[in-house]
């Protein structure tokens, strides 16, 4: 049997597309024996021990163990294995790590294969170890669309090599492959000794946030990955935001890693700095009690919830966050859109205060003093409303039970006030009352006294006519003394609510003929007209009725001017007396007063009693007495009394 002296090779490579390509070829060329094949590290080990091949092509990015990683172990399984290593990463600086590492051979996958084969068969028959095979090896000048793709090459090289944040390539299973400056100034130690280490190493101990990064991007599906952490060796504590995105194939399949580290240790500082200074204020609000204060997103959904909302309100942050703030008001108010429009105002205007009444979780009314705000970012965009609100229902209160003390104390001062107005006005009145009726008692008096002394002392030398003269001034005076005397006695009763009335039906006609009788004794010179129906009958006291009957024509010859006119009429169950004279009327400022007591006229005649005993007579009887303005028919007005006919009902 025929010896296989060809050269043994196995081929490691997780791409499936790679190992075909390879394994086709070398069976076409024939040139080398295919004892195995592999696709990740841990498999290079076994084959190695197994097979111990003269030739082994390794990836170097790996799922689970990659190429640097593997590549001591295939050594130590096998000594005299030539390891090429087989690298999608341009060499710079990986192929001086492989070669510390102990590999033979770096070779990039873009050689094309015929190179790629022709290296492997050098360097199984002894050729120079230690090489590395780029695509443009041995190539002069590239020329044409390789020469374009060169530069821009190149150009990609630059903007990685001077971007001012870190930045590498890594294999699947974390190992560097290549770094910029701006990483090895963030390690503070030189590119080429950070080649090939395992990045886990360099996170200050943050190795299993690494692992669980890389477990997102190579097998999670995801395509980008951050972790944070500290760096290794910084004597000043800087941290990092490392952040991991998976380079794919056609098929979506992670080739290798690419990574991006930036220095965060002054924003995260400034992130920590606002995150105590909102802990504190989140703290300070949660301890004020008196208070509802609480965030508004921009529609006026309840986002934050503080102690002081809870006790004023009656809602937990549970209950109430995510609801519109309208809960607050009455029906009525938030029917109207009020709540929108407070928002309106306050983004208008910058904030919007107001007091009124709101609503409690239990659906009682409390009333507040509330405030609202708009809340903007550092950019200036709108981000919500803080809203405070403070139960204010003792408060106001208090404030009207104030406003209702001094409104009653005003009152009580004006009513003390009016009735110390009326006291001096009563003071005033009596005292002129006690003048009048001093004098209205001394005129009479002095009068009777007179005719009294000239018939005693001088009946013989007076004649006939004098005697007749003299008795009838004695009767007239007696008759204005009894009537005097009739009006104080009245109204003293009145005042006493003593007064007895004693209705019986009565002809009016008669009535007021006797009184014009009464009256023209004391002036009969006066013409009284009487002017009333012999059949109309009043219901009333006929001596009470007589007196008030007296008193408006003893007025209206007093303070009116003859003829004095009677005018009884028949108004349903009652009959209107009216007392019409021929003056100038009662003055209007004087109107109001007319029938109250010890009201006199302007030349202050009288004693104030007579018009105020006609009312007081007229409700006696359930009627009344009252004084009618000027019209066309009375120019002077009329003095209006009404009383009861015998069909009315008892007063």
């Amino acid at each position: 049997m025929e010896t296989d002296t060809r050269p043994s090779i196995v081929v490691v490579d997780d791409a499936v597309e790679v190992r075909t390509l390879l394994r086709t070829r070398l069976r076409l060329s024939d040139q080398l024996r295919l004892v195995g094949e592999g696709s990740d590290g841990r498999q290079a080990v076994d084959l190695a021990r197994e097979h111990q091949p003269a030739l082994m092509l390794l990836d170097v990015s790996m799922p689970g163990m990659d190429g640097l990683e593997a590549l001591p172990a295939v050594l130590e399984a096998s000594p005299r294995t030539l390891v090429a290593l087989y690298s999608g990463f341009e060499e710079q600086g990986l192929a001086e790590r492989a070669f510390q590492l102990g590999a033979a051979a770096f070779i990039e996958k873009s050689t094309p294969v015929g190179s790629l084969e022709d290296r492997l068969r050098a360097l199984a028959a002894g050729g120079t170890p230690r090489t590395v095979l780029t695509p443009g090896a041995g190539r002069a000048h590239p020329a044409g669309d390789q020469g374009v793709l060169d530069e821009h090459l190149e150009r990609f090289r630059e903007v990685f090599e001077e971007a001012a944040i870190g930045m590498a390539t890594m294999t699947l299973s974390g190992h560097l492959v290549r770094t910029n400056r701006a990483l090895a100034e963030l390690e503070e130690r030189p590119s080429a000794h950070m080649i090939g280490l395992y990045y886990g190493d360099l996170t200050g101990g943050a190795e299993r946030a690494f692992q669980s990064a890389l477990q997102e991007v190579v097998h999670g599906g995801q395509d980008v990955a951050q972790f944070a952490h500290r760096l290794t060796g910084a004597l000043d504590g800087r941290r990092v935001r490392a952040t991991l995105a998976p380079i794919r194939d056609s098929a979506g399949r992670p080739l290798y890693l690419f990574l991006q580290v930036q220095d965060v240790t002054a924003e995260e500082a400034a992130i920590e700095g606002l995150r105590r200074s909102e802990e504190r204020f989140r703290l300070l609000v949660e301890a004020v009690e008196d208070y509802a204060i609480f965030m508004l997103d921009p529609g006026g959904h309840i986002v934050s919830w503080n102690s002081g909302a809870q006790r004023s309100k009656g809602y937990t942050a549970e209950e109430i966050i995510g609801q519109h703030f309208r809960v607050f008001y009455p029906p009525e108010v938030a029917a109207a859109k009020h709540p929108e429009h407070e928002l309106e105002i306050a983004l208008r205007e910058g904030h919007y205060e107001e007091e009124g009444w709101r609503l409690r979780k239990d659906g009682t009314r409390f009333w507040a003093n509330v405030l609202i705000t708009a809340v903007f970012n550092a950019a200036g965009d709108h981000v919500g409303f803080a809203k405070v609100t403070r139960d204010t229902t003792e408060r106001r209160r208090l404030a009207q039970d104030r406003e209702r003390a001094a409104e009653s104390l005003a009152a009580a001062n004006d009513e003390l006030a009016l009735l110390n107005a009326r006291l001096e006005q009563s003071a005033e009145q009596q005292a002129q009352f006690l003048a009048v009726t001093a004098h209205e008692l001394r005129t009479p008096v002095g009068a009777l006294g007179g005719a009294a002394d000239l018939l005693s002392g001088h009946w013989e030398q007076l004649t006939d006519e004098e005697r007749a003269e003299l008795l009838a001034a004695l009767s007239s005076g007696t008759s204005r003394l009894r009537r005097l005397l009739d009006d104080l006695l009245t109204a003293s009763r009145l005042q006493a609510s003593a007064l007895q009335i004693q209705p019986q039906p009565a002809h009016l006609q008669e009535l007021a003929s006797q009184a014009a009788i009464v009256v023209q004794r004391t002036d009969p010179s006066a013409e009284i007209k009487v002017e009333i129906d012999g059949d109309l009958r009043v219901l009333a006291d006929a001596d009470r009725l007589a007196q008030a009957l007296e008193n408006l024509l003893t007025n209206a010859l007093r303070h009116g001017a003859a003829p004095v006119r009677v005018i009884g009429t028949l108004a349903g169950q009652s009959v209107e007396i009216r007392v019409v004279d021929h003056g100038s009327g009662v003055p209007e400022d004087l109107r109001e007063r007319l029938f109250e007591r010890f009201v006199t006229g302007a030349y202050r005649e009288g004693t104030g009693l007579g018009l105020f005993i006609v009312r007081e007579l007229a409700r006696a009887h359930g009627g009344d007495a009252g004084y009618e303005a000027p019209s066309a028919e009375f120019p002077a007005g009329a003095f209006l009394m009404t009383i009861p006919t015998p069909s009315a009902p008892a007063p």
